[in-house]
């Protein structure tokens, strides 16, 4: 399963929004990838999501494949969407 979202955090994904999408991500069994251009990322990895560098306005393939998969991309994609609950 695969959807595309849009960094909106003004800061983009730093530290505290990238350790609550690894803390979510890792909640499930699936397997759980970001795609940003040709880079692929472990999204259970905080070092595979910091070395994106991704900043506000990028946009990032979420990927997840396994037995919850569908819950999985639901949760993520709010957690991108809410800008992981910053203002």
């Amino acid at each position: 399963m695969e959807k595309t979202v849009t960094i909106l955090n003004e800061q983009g994904l730093h530290a505290r929004p990238a350790s609550i999408f690894v803390k979510t991500a890792s909640k499930f069994k699936s397997n759980v990838s970001i795609v940003h251009g040709s880079a692929v990322a472990n999204a259970k990895s905080i070092i595979n999501i910091m070395s994106l560098g991704l900043k506000k306005g990028e946009e990032i393939k979420i990927v997840t494949e396994g037995t919850d998969e569908s819950e999985a991309m639901d949760a993520l994609t709010v957690l991108v969407e809410n800008k992981f609950g910053e203002k």
